[in-house]
C-alpha cells in the first residue's frame, strides 16, 4: 500500500545532532500514523516516537523524550526524527513504520508498513 525508505543516518559524535528522514512512496501518505523504531544489535524493536496523521499529536518513547522531535510534512510524503544530545546509547538502526489505524501505537506490532532502515551511530 505504501513504501517507505529512509535517509540521513550517518556517524555523530556524541552530544551532537543528527535528522532521519522517511520518504513515502505511491499512495495517499497522510492516512497513515507514522512512527519511529529502532534496534541495536541483541535487542527488540524499541519505539521512539509517533505521530498522528495530521501532525497535531506525538508521541514519545522515554529514551527520546525532551531529545527527539518527530514531525511531518505530507505535502512531501515525507516524516522526519530530529535527534538531539545524541549518546552512545541512541546507537541503533533507525525503521519507520506506517500504520492504518488512527490511534498513535507504540507496539511495532501495531504498524503495518516498514522501510529498510538507516543506521545511526554515535561515538564518543
Amino acid at each position: 500500500q505504501v513504501q517507505l525508505r529512509e535517509s540521513g543516518g550517518g556517524l555523530v559524535q556524541a552530544g551532537g545532532s543528527l535528522r532521519v528522514s522517511c520518504a513515502g512512496s505511491g499512495r495517499t501518505f497522510s492516512t497513515y500514523v507514522m512512527g519511529w523504531f529502532r534496534q541495536a544489535p541483541g535487542k527488540e524493536r524499541e519505539f521512539v516516537a509517533a505521530i498522528s496523521r495530521g501532525g497535531t499529536v506525538t508521541n514519545y518513547g522515554d529514551s527520546g523524550k525532551g531529545r527527539f522531535t518527530i514531525s511531518r510534512d505530507n505535502a512531501r510524503n515525507t516524516v522526519y526524527l530530529q535527534m538531539n544530545s545524541l549518546n552512545a546509547e541512541d546507537t541503533a538502526l533507525y525503521y519507520c513504520a506506517a500504520r492504518h489505524d488512527v490511534s498513535l501505537g507504540i507496539s511495532a506490532n501495531d504498524y503495518d508498513y516498514w522501510g529498510q532502515g538507516t543506521q545511526v551511530t554515535v561515538s564518543s
